[in-house]
């Protein structure tokens, strides 16, 4: 068996998938540490996996709960750069430290969050097999797909591919501090350096896993043949306990809101979704992703159910509409129990994910800045009275059911890490 390490962000949207892949290995008879620091401690514990501490809390890829309040006051281009230059010095703490804690932990092969753009140099280091998991939107560049921080929908004309080439150019000054990071210690330890090698990328070539079915995304042309859409990676008894008040659920038509655990401060999206769900005969949840912050919502039309944290996935087994942030989790969650969507995207991937849901016919989105009531009541009552978005998110709930999930994946991974060669994707998938 193998001992796996995990190299992952400590935020709640990439440890929920990313520990529920560790879980599988793990009941498989492999070893399953993540390696991190102390912010993600209680999530591999819950999920019953090892733990390894490179470092106490500090800003690393956003995972302190000053770098979570900051970023969730952001949106648009201010979030993005943000969270770049959260990510260079995330990038500097694990070049620097995880190396001398996977070669004294033992471990064999490591599963690399695709924005642990440092995770490649550090396996070439160490010389052992890497995966790359897609647990957010993947970021493959090509020119026929928008950029991932965009809200563009996919457009095949060729204005429409020259723009999303512009847009990937207005990239690189952000990505470059991080690149230079990265040359810094290949250049020490007699790796090829990126700077000279401008169109590769720091992917594994064994094998990439995104946690979309195909269905869900824009039409690829140019994704390697060791890219595969799996489905999403979900297992609820990994997950620390939520209670819940479902005392209080009425039996009518549930929307259930949430805007994540990250971009969660902007209190009057709450106040607005609150003052639309109104006279629509629904009764609405609303989860604010965080243990404060609740006073200024106490009293809202409607009375909706408030709580801090909720359990998402028993909670998504009931509603008829999910208003969302447009996070890649609560989507892939709310599709897998073909739940349409009304989605709100503030920053980062979400825009990207936003124009998905709205071209796969699973939901509309309303840009954050365009936020208003008669807005926002417009794209709800909407999805919830044409019946074409609840079919198109069952049509894709289909598509999650047949993609393979979790057990695919660990599949494609225990694959690849015992023949040391790529896993091609198979003709029928």
């Amino acid at each position: 068996m193998t001992h796996f390490g995990i190299l992952c962000p400590p935020s709640t949207g990439h440890l929920n998938p990313m520990t529920a892949l560790g879980r599988e290995l793990q009941r498989r008879g492999h070893r399953v540490t993540l390696f991190g620091i102390a912010d993600a401690q209680s999530k591999a514990l819950a999920a019953g996996l090892d733990f390894y501490m490179i470092r106490e809390s500090q800003h690393a890829h956003g995972g302190t709960e000053e770098s979570l309040t900051k970023l969730g006051q952001l949106n648009g281009f201010a979030a993005l750069e943000y969270t770049m230059n959260l990510m260079k010095e995330g990038v500097n703490l694990l070049l620097n430290k995880a190396p001398e804690a996977l070669r004294e932990a033992g471990v064999e092969a490591l599963l690399v969050d695709q924005f642990i753009v440092e995770g490649e140099t550090i396996a070439e280091f160490l010389q052992i097999p890497f995966i790359t998991v897609c647990n957010a939107l993947p970021v493959n560049a090509e020119d026929d797909i928008p950029p991932f921080f965009t809200d563009w929908r996919y457009n095949p004309a060729w204005w429409a591919r020259l723009r999303n080439r512009c847009a990937y150019l207005l990239m690189k000054p952000l990505t470059k501090p991080i690149t230079q990071i990265l040359d810094t210690y290949r250049q020490k330890w007699s790796l090829p350096l990126y700077s000279q090698t401008p169109d590769k990328d720091t992917f594994s070539q064994l094998a990439q896993l995104s946690q979309l079915p195909k269905e869900f995304d824009f039409p690829r042309q140019s994704l390697p043949k060791c890219f595969h859409f799996t489905g999403p990676y979900q297992d609820s008894t990994g997950r620390e306990p939520i209670p819940f008040p479902y005392e209080k659920l009425t039996g009518q038509p549930l929307i259930y809101a949430s805007m994540g655990t990250i971009q969660n401060s902007l209190l009057e999206i709450f106040q607005t979704i609150a003052s639309v769900c109104v006279g629509l005969d629904t009764q609405l949840v609303i989860s604010l992703g965080k243990e404060s912050g609740s006073e200024p919502l106490q009293g809202l039309p409607g009375s909706p159910i408030i709580v801090s944290y909720a359990p998402q996935l028993e909670l998504l087994k009931k509603a008829t509409l999910t208003i969302t942030h447009a996070g890649l989790n609560t989507v892939l969650e709310s599709l897998n129990n073909g739940i349409p969507m009304v989605a709100i995207p503030i920053a980062n991937d979400q825009p990207a994910v936003a124009a998905r849901i709205a071209w796969s016919g699973a939901g509309e989105f309303v840009p954050v800045a365009s936020v208003s009531v008669p807005k926002l009541r417009t794209a709800i009552k909407q999805v919830l009275e044409q019946d074409s978005y609840k079919q198109n998110a069952l049509r894709l709930q289909s598509a999650i059911h047949h993609s393979g999930g979790v057990s695919r994946a660990a599949d494609i991974i225990e694959q690849a890490i015992t023949t040391r060669k790529p896993v091609f994707l198979s003709k029928d998938k």
